[in-house]
């Protein structure tokens, strides 16, 4: 079953295609994206004051070097399937980054198969929310501009608002940990799925509002969110091999590796990338990547691992 965010999404979808007049405040939106990115920095940082981090920097380079990777990867198929720039960054991005939920339901599928994983995989999750949707950025700009202005470049990407805000929970929950962040608990990490519903409606408003123009670019969008994964799946299982993970832990690399963001990422790529169509990474990304993950991916990746590791 569908996890209920998912549902809120739909909703949205729903709401935007009979022509209702839901809407959510647009302070109410900026709002919720603020509180998602540093709800999301402050949990990957709380895991990383849990952690050793000197035996845990290899798994920790090698999966933020994965997630730089695939946008540039991506990015030139989807320009050759004739993607506009920014759209072709902002999609790659959303596939640099990783889906929460997505990594939620293969640790639950690992747990049924009695398959034991890295007790710290999430951190493998907070480490591969922001480079590749740094990298996307990079991608957008480096596509508008004739000649790049490295400085500014450089200044957008490290204090942009969006990556600003992951990257700057994930130190102070580093800095703070469990105990530090406890008198913020009831605000920034209980409330946390809540929230992502409300923002996710918004997502599935903002979908169901453009879906006349993902059917332009309907069969490369239907190619990128059913192939990508599976191709992206080996390479964060060959990465998570070369690591020594075990059976478990490279299956949850290769599910993170074929997993789209649609929670930091389109809210950065809003904010960073305007221009681009954020219905298009949204439906790719939430309403066809996620749904093959959940139903017909991860048992691939998990089939994988095991082969892999035995």
């Amino acid at each position: 079953m569908l996890d209920v965010v998912v549902f809120f999404f739909l909703l949205g979808v729903i709401a935007r295609v009979v022509g209702s007049d839901l809407r959510l405040p647009e302070a109410l939106y900026e709002t919720l994206s603020i509180y998602l990115l540093l709800a999301i920095g402050l949990k990957g940082g709380i895991e990383l004051s849990k952690q050793p981090m000197a035996a845990l920097a290899p798994q920790v380079g090698a999966a933020i070097l994965l997630s730089f990777t695939i946008p540039f990867l991506l990015y030139p198929v989807l320009r050759a399937l004739r993607l506009a720039g920014p759209d072709s960054a902002s999609l790659a991005a959303h596939y640099g980054s990783v889906s929460v939920v997505t990594f939620a339901v293969v640790t639950a599928a690992l747990t049924r198969a009695g398959l034991p994983y890295e007790s710290h995989a999430a951190l493998w999750v907070a480490v591969m929310e922001a480079p590749g949707i740094v990298s996307g950025i990079l991608l957008a700009r480096l596509a508008k501009l004739q000649e790049v202005r490295w400085g500014a470049l450089l200044h957008e990407v490290l204090f942009g608002k969006s990556v600003l805000l992951l990257l700057g929970g994930l130190i102070i929950g580093a800095i703070a940990g469990v105990e530090g962040t406890a008198p913020i608990k009831a605000v920034f990490i209980d409330p946390f799925k809540g929230v992502l519903a409300l923002f996710l409606l918004e997502l599935g408003l903002v979908a169901g509002g453009r879906l006349s123009e993902v059917r332009r670019f309907g069969l490369p969008v239907v190619a990128v969110g059913v192939l990508a994964p599976p191709l992206l799946a080996v390479l964060g299982a060959g990465v998570g091999v070369a690591l020594g993970l075990s059976t478990g832990g490279v299956a949850v690399f290769a599910t993170l590796a074929a997993s789209a963001s649609y929670i930091a990422a389109p809210t950065a790529m809003r904010l960073a990338v305007p221009e681009a169509n954020a219905a298009l990474s949204i439906t790719a990304a939430l309403g066809i990547t996620f749904p093959f993950n959940i139903v017909v991916g991860i048992p691939l990746y998990i089939g994988l691992a095991r082969w892999l590791t035995q």
